[in-house]
C-alpha cells in the first residue's frame, strides 16, 4: 500500500482514508480501479452488489486492463492499457473544470495548487481524443465516464494493488484525489476516495511505523519533530534519524554485502519479490538469516540459518485495522502450536537479550496496544502540527476493556468519548493536516513508462490474485478445499495473441523477461488486452517447478513510495513441447525435482501431481506390487492404481497427450476403504458413473461442482444465480463464485 500512503500524505498531510465501506452502498456511482474486488474483496463485493440491485439507477465503472469478474456487475469497463491511469484521470480532472464542474468555494477556501495541477494535465492530456488514445479506449466510452462522474455528485473512487503497483502508482493515487478535491467530493457520505487495502492488516501495519521510511503512529523521519517527539516518548538516547531501506533496495544492500543480518518475518520475498531471482541469490550470501514463520517450510526459509516459530491466525491476540480505519480486536481461536510464539513476544525476548529488558517488559498484547495509544496521542495537538493518526482515548484500557474492545474507526481521541464508535468520516469540515491545514492538488503529468515492449520482448505481463489462494499460497496451499476452484499456475492470453505465437488451450508455454523463465500453461481469453497476458502470484518452488512467476517482473520502483511494479513487466511467449504428460495421485509427498513441469495440489487423502516431462514417468514413479494396469492400443495412455490391503494408495495416467481425466472424482475416491474387482477397474478408467461427480469445484465455500450446478439448471430450469443458490447453496456465503454461476446457467440455456 505505500503508493496510497504516499499520494495520501502529498495531497492531505497524513495518510488518511477518508471514507467508509457504507459509502460504496451510498453512492450513486462507484469507479473501481485496478481491483479485481469480486475476487479479492469477495464479502465486500456482495456488499455493493446488493446496493446496486437496490438501486437499478446506481452506475458502477471498472477500470481495469482485464476482464475480470468485477465486471459482472459493471456498466462500463474501461479496457486501459496498462500504466495509463494518469491519463484518464488527468483527463478526467481537466474536462471537470472545463464544463465547470468544481466546487470554487470547497477548493478557494480548503486547498492550493489548483492551477498546477490543471496546467499538468493540459501539458499531456489535452482533449478526451488525446486521452482515447493514449489508453487505447473509444472516445465515446471516455466521454461516457467522464459525463457520469461530472454531473454525480454521490461518487466514489475505489482502487487497490492495479493502482498501487506501479511506477508511476503515487502519481496514479493523486491524479484521482484531485478530481475529488475539485469537485469537494471528499469524506461525505457516498462520495469521496477509499483505497481498498490489499491485506487484512495493511492499515494496521501502517499505524505502527511498518514501513521503512516511516515512524509509529504515523510520524515521519522527514520531520526533525516527529524523531525526537518519538526519542522523547521512548526515551530512546540511541533514536534512528533516518529511513530504513525499502524492499527491492534492501535485497541490492544484501547482495553488495552492506547487510550482514536480515530478519524476516511472517512474509515470503523468495516468491513474493519482483526479480526473484536476485532476491535468492541474496540471501544465499548473506551471513545470518532469520526468519519467524508459522509454516516451516517456505522458500524463504530454506535460506535461514535460524528458524523462529510465529504464532498464525487463529494463534494470535491482537488487534488489526481495516481499509475504513476500523480496528478490531482479534481473539486466538486456538492454542499455538508447539514452541510457536506471538511475534512481539519473540522480539521482546531478543531485545531482553540485548539488553533492552525495561523498554520491552511486556506481559501481553493489551499492554503494547496501550502504548501504542498513547504514542499516538502524545503532542498530538494544534500547538504542534497535529496528526490524524490519534487512538489516545484507549490508552487507558484495562486488560478486562481490552478484551471487550468493540470495532471502532479512529481517530478515537478525548474530546470524542462520546463518540464510542470513532468517525465514520474525515475531512468532512475541509481542515486537513498540512501545515497550512489545505488540501494540495498534485501535478501528475502522463509519461510512458521507461520499461515498454519490443521486439524482443513483445507483450506485456501483468500479474496478481485468483480468488481461493492467498499471496505465495504458504498457508493456503495446504488446503484441499481452497486448491481445488483453480489447480494450476497458468497464463491467460489473447487468442489473436496465441495464434501469433502458436499457443493453443491447455498447451504450455515458456514466458520469459529479462530477469527470468517461467513454464505454464495457456489460458485463452478475449478478457486480456491483445499485447497483454496475465499470470497469477501465488505459486512457489514448494509446489510448483515452473510456476514461481516473481522471478520474471522487473524490479522498478515507484520514485516516491518504492513500490515494485508488478502489473508492466516486457515479456516473450514460446510453444513449450513435452513428449510425456501424467495426472499422478499418491499419499505420499513426491520430490518434483526430477520433472521439467510438475505441480503439487493437495486433496483430502494426499497430493495430486501434473507432471509433464520429455521421457515416460512410469518406471521413474514406480507404482507398487498390488495394482492393476491398461493401456490403451490406440491413444497409448496408461493407467495404474495400486493398493495396501484393498486400500487405494495411487493412481497414475500418463500418456503423449494431456491427460483427460476426472480428477476430482479420482481424489474423492482415496476416501473409500474398500475396493471390489469391479471398482477397480471403474477406478482405472478414471471417469465417474453417470449421474455421479461434482468436476471443477465452483464453490469453495460449500463445495460445489460444475456437473452439480449444470445438472440442477437442466433438471429445474434455474436461470438466475439466486435459484442455484436455493437448491445447492452455491454462491450464498462469500459469494465469489457468482458470476462463474451466471456463466454456466448462460452456457447450458
Amino acid at each position: 500500500m505505500a503508493s496510497t500512503v504516499a499520494g495520501h500524505k502529498r495531497a492531505f498531510g497524513s495518510d488518511t482514508v477518508p471514507n467508509c465501506y457504507e459509502d460504496l452502498e451510498l453512492c450513486d456511482l462507484l469507479v473501481l480501479v485496478g481491483s479485481n474486488t469480486a475476487w479479492c474483496h469477495p464479502v465486500l463485493f456482495q456488499r455493493i452488489r446488493a446496493a446496486k440491485q437496490q438501486q437499478p439507477a446506481m452506475k458502477v465503472v471498472v477500470i481495469d486492463p482485464r476482464k475480470t469478474d468485477t465486471c459482472d456487475i459493471a456498466d462500463l469497463h474501461l479496457s486501459i492499457k496498462s500504466g495509463t491511469d494518469v491519463a484518464l484521470f488527468a483527463g478526467l480532472l481537466l474536462d471537470l473544470s472545463v464544463r465547470g464542474v468544481m466546487d470554487a468555494d470547497y477548493v478557494g477556501q480548503h486547498t492550493t495548487g489548483l492551477q498546477s495541477a490543471l496546467k499538468a494535465a493540459e501539458d499531456s492530456v489535452g482533449s478526451v481524443r488525446l486521452v482515447a488514445e493514449l489508453c487505447g479506449l473509444k472516445s465515446t466510452d471516455v466521454e461516457t465516464f467522464y459525463q457520469w462522474f461530472a454531473r454525480t455528485d454521490k461518487t466514489v473512487t475505489a482502487w487497490s494493488q492495479g493502482v498501487n503497483q506501479s511506477v508511476s502508482g503515487t502519481d496514479k493515487v493523486n491524479a484521482i484525489l484531485n478530481c475529488h478535491l475539485l469537485t469537494g467530493r471528499i469524506g461525505q457520505p457516498g462520495s469521496g476516495p477509499l483505497s481498498l487495502t490489499g491485506q487484512p492488516n495493511a492499515m494496521g501495519g501502517r499505524e505502527v511505523g511498518g514501513l521503512a521510511n516511516q515512524l509509529a503512529a504515523h510520524m515521519d523521519f522527514s520531520d526533525m519533530d516527529d524523531i525526537d517527539r518519538v526519542r522523547r516518548f521512548w526515551k530512546a538516547a540511541n533514536m534512528a534519524e533516518k529511513p530504513g531501506r525499502t524492499a527491492v533496495d534492501l535485497f541490492r544492500s544484501i547482495e553488495k554485502g552492506d547487510i550482514k543480518f536480515i530478519w524476516i518475518m511472517g512474509t515470503n520475498p523468495l516468491v513474493s519479490m519482483p526479480d526473484a531471482s536476485q532476491c535468492i541469490a541474496a540471501l544465499a550470501q548473506c551471513p545470518t538469516v532469520v526468519v519467524s514463520d508459522c509454516i516451516e517450510k517456505t522458500d524463504t526459509s530454506a535460506y535461514a540459518d535460524i528458524l523462529l516459530p510465529a504464532a498464525g491466525w487463529s494463534e494470535k491476540d491482537g488487534t488489526v485495522t481495516n481499509s475504513e480505519r476500523r480496528i478490531s480486536r482479534q481473539k486466538a481461536l486456538f492454542p499455538m502450536s508447539g514452541d510457536a510464539r506471538p511475534d512481539w513476544w519473540i522480539i521482546s525476548q531478543v531485545a531482553a537479550r540485548l539488553g533492552f529488558s525495561e523498554a520491552f517488559d511486556y506481559s501481553g498484547a493489551s499492554q503494547i496496544f496501550c502504548e501504542h495509544a498513547a504514542l499516538s496521542g502524545f503532542e498530538n495537538n494544534d500547538s504542534c502540527k497535529r496528526r490524524g493518526f490519534d487512538i489516545s482515548a484507549l490508552a487507558c484500557l484495562t486488560e478486562s476493556d481490552y478484551d471487550q474492545l468493540e470495532p471502532v474507526q479512529w481517530p478515537v481521541s478525548d474530546s470524542q468519548l462520546s463518540s464510542p464508535s470513532g468517525r465514520k468520516r474525515l475531512f468532512t469540515d475541509g481542515i486537513f493536516f498540512t501545515e497550512d491545514r489545505r488540501a494540495r492538488f498534485i501535478p501528475t503529468r502522463f509519461e510512458w513508462q521507461s520499461n515498454q515492449t519490443d521486439s524482443h520482448y513483445p507483450l506485456l505481463l501483468n500479474t496478481g490474485r485468483i480468488r481461493d489462494h492467498w499471496h505465495t499460497m504458504t498457508r493456503t496451499g495446504l488446503s484441499a478445499r481452497l486448491s481445488q476452484h483453480i489447480d494450476e499456475p497458468f497464463i491467460e492470453v489473447h487468442p489473436e495473441d496465441a495464434e501469433r505465437f502458436s499457443l493453443k488451450e491447455q498447451s504450455f508455454c515458456r514466458v520469459s523477461s529479462a530477469f527470468g523463465t517461467a513454464v505454464l500453461k495457456v489460458r485463452l481469453t478475449t478478457g486480456n488486452r491483445q499485447g497483454t497476458v496475465f499470470a497469477p502470484m501465488h505459486w512457489n518452488r514448494s509446489n510448483s517447478r515452473s510456476g514461481a512467476i516473481g522471478s520474471l517482473v522487473n524490479p522498478l520502483t515507484d520514485p516516491f513510495s518504492r513500490q515494485p511494479d508488478f502489473k508492466h513487466t516486457p515479456v516473450k511467449l514460446e510453444p513449450c513441447h513435452f513428449n510425456w504428460h501424467c495426472v499422478f495421485l499418491t499419499r505420499k509427498k513426491l520430490d518434483m525435482q526430477a520433472f521439467t513441469y510438475a505441480t503439487e495440489i493437495r486433496m483430502e487423502q494426499g497430493f495430486r501431481y501434473e507432471l509433464s516431462d520429455n521421457r515416460s514417468m512410469i518406471e521413474y514413479l514406480n507404482p507398487g506390487e498390488d495394482r492393476i494396469d491398461y493401456r490403451d492400443p490406440v491413444s497409448g495412455v496408461v493407467h495404474c492404481a495400486w493398493f495396501d490391503e484393498n486400500v487405494l494408495q495411487g493412481v497414475l495416467i500418463a500418456g503423449r497427450q494431456s491427460v483427460l481425466c476426472d480428477r476430482s472424482w479420482l481424489q474423492k475416491a482415496f476416501l473409500k476403504r474398500e475396493w471390489t474387482v469391479a471398482q477397480r477397474w471403474q477406478l482405472l478408467a478414471a471417469v465417474a458413473s453417470q449421474g455421479e461427480g461434482e468436476g471443477k469445484t465452483v464453490c469453495t465455500c460449500f463445495g460445489v461442482g460444475e456437473r452439480s450446478i449444470c445438472r440442477a439448471i437442466v433438471s429445474d430450469g434455474l436461470t438466475e444465480p439466486a435459484q442455484v443458490g436455493i437448491k445447492l447453496k452455491a454462491g450464498t456465503h462469500c459469494g465469489s463464485c457468482i458470476p462463474e454461476i451466471g456463466r454456466l446457467i448462460r452456457s447450458v440455456n
